[in-house]
């Protein structure tokens, strides 16, 4: 049994970024990581830009001018300024080269056919140069960037429409036990609905990985080896639930040793998530997480995605890690470090109740683990907590 430290730093050293790449449209590239530099063919903006509502004008010593016409976004007209003269002019909208200022509609009181501003203004006021975000030629983003939503909207705006991004690995999720039925089977006695599936789908969706394919498996010893090693061969990240402990009806351990996935740890010093294995084969990983609900989803968010960060060249590895003040108590039980779930707001931590690893509903309102470490037997109030922030 391992330290959860040293069970992370395992999980990034053996997991490594997929050098696959591929060309994509941009919109299907959200959460894609950038495999080459991309460059701009145009300045953005285009052209001088208005930053405000208002008046552009061809300043000169007074603060009287006179309006010769209007400039709406979108408009081509350029009209020839002469100094002492302005034209209504909207956000966006291009400034005339005989422009050198912007006034803000606030400032000016508009008489006829003329505006006296209220105060004097500065030349290239509320003016957005051209190029003034990126110039013809230059870096718009360089290769390794994550494309975001504001990622694709900027290079949307330089008018690109595909890029060479690296692949997202293929994952498959395996579920194991023969008390598990689906949600359109009757729930006879002994039995119960599956839920872990759609769980970790979820939360691989959340974070943009839709190359998921689901598998069930009876506890069977021949057909959990098959379809392991079937599914090791076409994917790059297989996550089991289940069945990895050493009862006499979980196979997944054995299975995984008879198709020779080497392993890299099993089990954690940790609650929830003690019977928790790391391996590998070849090229494809391995992590096979404990059946209870609570359980395998601390342990997808702990070590699962870090393995997703290292396959997808991002440069955070981990989920983001706060202090936070305590406004509960709770007392810990036993000497392993517990990854308690928690609501976390303003600085604050709130504790729930039902810790146990088999319930799925206090995780349904968490959207924080605190982390308590093994030296900590009592939380309370007013505490400060190691605080994981979950991707909700």
């Amino acid at each position: 049994m391992i330290s959860i430290q040293r069970a992370k730093e395992l999980v990034a050293q053996n997991t490594h970024p997929l050098l696959k790449k591929v060309k994509k449209t941009l919109q299907l590239c959200g959460g894609y990581t950038l495999a080459e530099t991309v460059y701009s063919s145009i300045n953005m903006p285009p052209f001088r830009q208005s930053a405000m509502d208002g008046y552009a004008l061809n300043l000169h010593e007074a603060l009287e001018y006179q309006l010769i016409g209007e400039i709406k976004a979108g408009d081509g007209a350029e009209p020839n300024l002469k100094p002492g003269e302005a034209v209504r002019i909207f956000t966006g909208a291009p400034v005339p080269d005989s422009a050198n200022a912007v006034m803000m509609q606030e400032k000016i009181q508009l008489e006829n056919k003329r505006i006296i501003l209220s105060e004097a203004i500065s030349e290239g006021t509320n003016i957005r140069p051209e190029g003034e975000q990126v110039t013809k030629g230059a870096i718009a983003l360089k290769e390794g960037t994550v494309l975001t939503p504001a990622a694709i909207g900027f290079l949307s705006s330089l008018g690109i429409t595909e890029v060479l991004v690296y692949d997202k690995p293929k994952i498959a999720v395996i579920t194991t036990g023969n008390e598990l039925v689906g949600p359109d089977q009757p729930l006879t006695y002994g039995k119960i609905y599956e839920s872990n599936s759609e769980m970790l789908r979820a939360a691989l969706e959340s974070l943009d990985f839709n190359a998921v394919t689901v598998h069930k498996v009876e506890d069977d010893f021949n057909k959990t080896k098959t379809l392991l090693d079937k599914v090791l061969n076409e994917n790059n990240l297989v996550i089991i639930t289940g069945g990895i402990s050493v009862g006499d009806y979980d196979f997944v351990g054995k299975a995984l040793k008879e198709i020779q996935v080497e392993e890299i740890f099993y089990k954690v010093k940790q609650k929830p998530g003690k019977p928790l294995f790391f391996g590998k084969r070849n090229d494809s990983s391995v992590f096979a997480l404990p059946g209870n609900p609570a359980a395998s989803l601390t342990c997808f968010y702990i070590y699962v995605y870090i393995a997703l960060q290292n396959m997808t060249h991002r440069k955070s590895q981990e989920l983001r890690c706060i202090k936070a003040i305590s406004t509960s108590e709770f007392l810990k039980k036993g000497d392993r470090p517990q990854f308690l779930k928690a609501i976390c707001q303003d600085g604050t931590v709130t504790i729930l109740e039902g810790q146990n690893s088999s319930m799925l509903h206090t995780f349904a309102l968490a959207n924080a683990l605190v982390f308590a470490d093994e030296a900590i037997t009592k939380i309370n109030q007013g505490d400060v907590l190691e605080t994981v922030l979950l991707p909700t």
